[in-house]
């Protein structure tokens, strides 16, 4: 089994999981209502692309 041969640094340790933070989440305005919902994803109104796909309120 491979075993470090040295002790990995704090600074070291840290720049690695530098790229590990969460981003915030994207949104944006919905045309018809005016809420906000995440891109490429159906409005709560049924819509997506100003086309309506869903007749029923989509629940959350």
């Amino acid at each position: 089994m491979a075993v470090p041969k040295k002790k990995t640094s704090k600074s070291r340790r840290n720049m690695r999981r530098s790229h590990h933070a969460l981003e915030t989440v994207k949104v944006k305005e919905n045309e018809t209502t005016g809420e906000l919902h995440r891109p490429h994803h159906v409005s709560p109104d049924g819509y997506y692309n100003k086309r309506q796909v869903t007749k029923a309120k989509v629940n959350r």
